[in-house]
């Protein structure tokens, strides 16, 4: 939490002027006056120790302050943009690892041949293309020659004036208090394509992206647990290739893809800033980078403790998986 608050406090430059007129600043009284009254406004006006002490208080209770810009509540605007970065880093990691694990059970089975040598090239491709890139290709196939979904945004844009209704909520008469909540077939449906179609891009383009890295270390880790001699006495023994690829070999061999995976999911919420931009999408990521830009230290702050927590928590999680997976291994 310390680190987190000096990394910002020297960054250069002062948010402050970003917001004062550089042509009609007026007299030197007035603009120190509109110093004043925007650091007071935003909370950075006090000497740094009692910034500090503010906002280790501040972290703690999780009360984030307000944004330079909209002057909202950082948790709040934050509590709406993190549903849009699940969605797009949970479900892009999720499909990741899928893929390329598999993929590197598969290559490492068929180490050497054909399946092997394409399944490692194609992995090293998409890892080694530029993510701005893919994403615009994407969209000039998707959406400029197929026309088959969308290119930017998290929803029609339609829906601004007439969202879908996906439910209804009535008052009962006998208590005005209890509501009745009705699903509508249609509205549900409708809703659900519209998130589904304008995600779908942005999760192939990360999908994409990600999997590779996972492939090429399921590959050297599942490589590395069949020369084992428990793998050749199963062999021996008649054990189906299925069962031994999945269930002896890949389970001892899972420990350092627990480990890349709970950072992956532990870096989740800090978006993807290149095809947050690309896309339009209003995530994580560009907020990050809309922050840094103007200096707004209350969001950086609380975003990057927010990310320092789920780090701790995904490694945590990973520590207690790896006595789940190995026996051996006792804390």
């Amino acid at each position: 939490m310390s680190l987190n608050f000096m990394i910002f406090m020297i960054m250069p430059g002062d948010p402050v002027q970003f917001f004062i007129n550089p042509v009609k600043k007026g007299s030197a009284e007035e603009v120190a006056e509109q110093t004043r009254r925007l650091k007071e406004l935003w909370g950075i006006g006090d000497p740094t120790m009692i910034r500090y002490v503010k906002y280790l208080y501040n972290m703690l209770t999780w009360n984030f302050g307000i944004t330079f810009t909209g002057r909202n509540p950082v948790s709040s605007e934050m509590s709406w943009r993190l549903p849009y970065t699940l969605i797009l880093m949970g479900g892009s990691i999720t499909f990741a690892i899928i893929i390329g694990v598999l993929g590197g059970v598969l290559s490492a089975h068929k180490r050497g041949t054909i399946t092997d040598t394409s399944s490692v090239f194609t992995a090293l491709v998409f890892y080694s293309l530029p993510v701005f890139w893919m994403g615009m290709i994407f969209i000039y196939i998707f959406h400029v020659h197929l026309g088959w979904f969308p290119h930017a945004h998290a929803f029609p844009s339609e829906w601004a004036l007439y969202p879908p209704q996906p439910y209804t909520a009535t008052t009962t008469s006998s208590n005005p208090l209890q509501l009745l909540i009705t699903i509508n077939p249609s509205g549900l449906l409708a809703t659900v394509a519209g998130y589904v179609s304008h995600a779908f891009l942005p999760i192939l383009t990360l999908t994409l992206f990600q999997y590779g890295g996972f492939l090429l270390l399921a590959r050297a880790t599942m490589i590395e647990a069949l020369t084992e001699d428990y793998i050749i006495t199963a062999r021996a023994k008649g054990v189906k290739e299925r069962v031994l690829l999945l269930k002896h070999a890949l389970k001892n061999a899972a420990l350092p893809l627990i480990t890349s995976a709970a950072l992956a999911f532990g870096f989740m919420i800090s978006g993807a800033i290149i095809t947050e931009g690309v896309f339009s999408w209003p995530g994580m990521g560009r907020w990050i980078f809309d922050a840094i830009g103007i200096k707004d230290y209350n969001v950086l702050q609380a975003v990057f403790y927010i990310i320092a927590l789920c780090v701790i928590l995904a490694n945590f999680i990973a520590d207690l998986l790896y006595g789940i997976i190995d026996p051996r291994i006792k804390y």
